[in-house]
């Protein structure tokens, strides 16, 4: 056990440099910035080099300085670009191979298949060609083995059922670090409604949006719950040298709001506090339209306190706290490995992570079953519930911890995981009516 903690660390540490921090500005953009690139409009131009001066046992450090005639083919570089409407962009000598390759880029408009052609029948040049990209053949998600979810929801499992797609979660939160390699692509849209505070990527926030919806098989990191869910990066929260993340009722109902205004079928809520009015009352509207509503059970209160105590909130614990809440529900939320600001990966622990995994899983029901209530989603998810050992031992032993793979087999009609072989739809265990 040891050793695999010590591997973890070690794969964390490399992770930590493996993209430059984006820019403070940059951070705070309302959309992440993964535009794609301009169409090149660049060509290679080879020329032919004279033979005799490459010696394979030469020292060659580029620059090739030997080679007196390269200054006479540089002219006859630019004296192309001229006629053919090219600019030199750069050059470098390839001896090996006995040419001289030079960028030029296109200046025109024209074709640029029509170009090559030309340029392949002009008797100074060797050949030309198109300018060609290529990306790496790195596949799947290198910590996706320390997942907790892998094992305990057999999550390649369920996303061979769903992924979330086509479902929009608002992650109502602190500052989400939109340009995370782990999260390019993945957040529908940002919005800041903390005045107090300068806007940026935060820790909590984008650790809880990594596990909703980090990218699957890039490579990179981790797989969320849901990569095919789309998220509503709604910065409500900020973080300061206390608590991960404060918020209060002002941001909170604004971002509630605004998500509800922008159709998220799944708003998730990784934080507690006391109740308040606008708060439930905001709340109560967006189960009446249908709006499935996550928060995390704080271990603290008996009862879970403020969201996840409201009516037709689902409560979500960790699956290692010890006395979780009357009706919550448990979760993975120890040692997860997730996002962190500035292109690195750590562990999290705590309930705010295990109410994401279910932020997730919801999703995932959602796409294969549209119309799904908050309250029979609940049930499916608690129908699905195990109660281990552990919980009854401690007394609590009206929380269970989740059967992924039996609540998203409802949704999908069919069971797709390491399920008996006499197991059958029908045979599935009804989900008992929600708390």
């Amino acid at each position: 056990m040891k050793a695999a903690l010590l591997a973890l660390v070690a794969v964390l540490m490399a992770f930590a440099c493996v993209v430059p921090r984006a820019s403070a500005a940059t951070q705070a953009a309302a959309h992440p910035v993964s535009t794609p690139a301009p169409a090149t409009r660049q060509v290679l131009v080879m020329l032919r080099m004279p033979s005799p001066h490459f010696r394979p046992d030469g020292a060659y450090g580029g620059g090739y300085t030997e080679d007196g005639t390269r200054a006479a083919r540089r002219r006859v570089a630019r004296d192309l670009a001229a006629t053919y409407g090219l600019r030199v962009v750069d050059d470098w000598p390839m001896p090996a191979i006995g040419i001289d390759c030079f960028l030029m880029e296109d200046t025109g408009t024209g074709p640029v298949d029509r170009l090559l052609d030309t340029l392949a029948h002009d008797s100074r040049v060797a050949w030309a060609q198109a300018i060609q990209d290529y990306h790496g053949l790195a596949e799947g998600d290198p910590l996706l083995p320390v997942q907790p979810a892998t094992h305990a929801w057999q999550l390649p499992a369920l996303h061979r059922a769903s992924t979330g797609r086509g479902v929009t979660v608002a992650v109502i939160d602190s500052g989400v670090d939109a340009n995370h390699p782990d999260l390019d692509g993945q957040i529908k849209l940002r919005r800041n409604f903390v005045d107090a505070y300068p806007d940026g990527a935060e820790a909590h926030g984008t650790a809880v949006a990594g596990i909703i919806a980090a990218r699957e098989g890039n490579g990179l990191g981790i797989a969320g719950i849901a990569p095919g869910a789309k998220l509503l990066a709604l910065r409500a929260c900020w973080e300061t040298a206390g608590p991960p993340a404060r918020c209060n009722s002002f941001t909170l109902g604004k971002a509630i709001n605004f998500a509800l205004m922008s159709d998220a079928r799944v708003i998730n809520m990784s934080l507690g506090g006391p109740r308040d009015r606008l708060l439930e009352t905001l709340l109560d509207a967006a189960l009446a339209r249908g709006v499935t509503l996550v928060g995390a059970a704080d271990p603290a209160q008996p009862d879970g306190g403020f969201p996840a105590s409201h009516p037709g909130v689902i409560a979500v614990a960790s699956d290692t706290q010890r006395a979780p809440p009357p009706g919550s529900l448990r979760a993975p939320g120890t040692d997860v490995p997730t996002s962190l600001p500035g292109a690195r990966f750590g562990l999290v622990s705590g309930s705010s992570y295990a109410s994401a995994h279910v932020a997730g899983l919801a999703a995932l029901v959602l796409e294969l079953r549209p119309g799904t209530t908050p309250a029979r989603l609940r049930a499916d998810l608690d129908g699905g519930a195990r109660i281990v050992p552990a919980a009854l031992a401690s007394g609590a032993g009206q929380a269970g911890s989740i059967d992924a793979c039996a609540a998203v087999a409802r949704a999908a009609g069919a069971c797709f995981c390491l399920c008996p072989s006499t197991t059958t739809t029908a045979s599935l265990p009804s989900p008992r009516p929600p708390h």
